[in-house]
């Protein structure tokens, strides 16, 4: 594809930094504990964005679970998914790059996961699709902050085999929360062990994509796309899952409230999510 221009940015004194594009995770980084984005959040991606700087959520979650007010923000054309299955252009609706599973897979995975208590999601086109869950299992399994957004956002099907068959899109991802840790320790073994890229983001989850693929992948395409540099990209993140962004970006940023691994990845760390943690790596790097 061929790269696109950014708008070009007004003068400003060096932080040494020529950041173009801006990669931010959401749980436990963009989003408060309370899964807000506060005012002075907002205003400082708007103000980025205003500059010409790209903004790109970078979630495990689907398209569907980027919040609308992030969305809304003018100019923020991009958003990586389903941890960087799908790399979208909002504007366009359409994929700069995808890394799919293929459904054999997917479908062996399923079948392995039957003998745990769990909750099951599986990511197509941007959408959360699961099998109806037995009363409580919800509730019981994820953690509390999460359960407005894993209620609302999911398509229910009767059979998630037959659904899997009758698709006409491959998967992005397999979302998992366990009951049991000795049990999600005992499915991550095994997982890895079918050469699947696993990784977590919350004590009790499992992320599952397709070979190599993480974050990386997606903030990769997304940079060759836009025709930027390794020491353009700026990433934001506190979990397992975003470590191999981190390393990717030429500025990797762990925020305060981090895992200590991804902490020891990032070339800075920033204040928590609580403390409006990204808008001051914002304001200290791109201004």
């Amino acid at each position: 594809m061929a790269a696109r221009n950014l708008p070009v940015r007004p003068a400003r004194p060096s932080t040494g930094w020529d950041i173009r594009l801006i990669a931010l995770d959401l749980d436990g980084t963009l989003f408060t504990d309370d899964k807000r984005i506060t005012a002075r959040t907002l205003d400082t991606l708007a103000a980025a964005l205003a500059r010409g700087v790209a903004v790109a959520p970078a979630t495990g979650r689907p398209a569907s679970g980027v919040p609308q007010e992030l969305l809304a923000l003018p100019g923020l054309r991009y958003a990586l998914t389903s941890n960087g299955a799908r790399v979208w252009d909002l504007v366009e609706n359409a994929p700069v790059a995808e890394f799919l599973m293929p459904k054999d897979e997917v479908a062996a995975v399923l079948r392995l996961l039957e003998r745990y208590e769990i909750v099951a999601d599986l990511f197509v086109d941007g959408q959360r699709v699961c099998l109806p869950l037995p009363e409580g299992r919800l509730e019981r399994v994820a953690p509390p902050n999460m359960l407005p957004y894993l209620r609302g956002n999911r398509t229910e099907v009767p059979d998630i085999y037959a659904y899997l068959d009758a698709s006409a899109r491959l998967p992005e991802k397999l979302s998992l929360l366990f009951a049991d840790p000795a049990e999600r320790a005992d499915a991550w073994q095994r997982i890895e062990a079918m050469g699947l890229e696993v990784s977590s983001s919350i004590p009790n989850n499992l992320e599952v994509n397709a070979r190599g693929v993480t974050k990386a992948s997606g903030l990769l395409a997304l940079a060759a796309h836009l025709g930027l540099a390794r020491g353009q990209l700026m990433a934001c993140g506190d979990s397992g899952n975003d470590l191999a962004m981190l390393r990717a970006a030429g500025l990797g940023v762990a925020m305060g409230n981090a895992e200590p691994a991804v902490k020891a990845a990032a070339a800075y760390v920033t204040a928590t999510n609580e403390e409006d943690g990204v808008a001051q790596a914002i304001e200290r790097f791109v201004g």
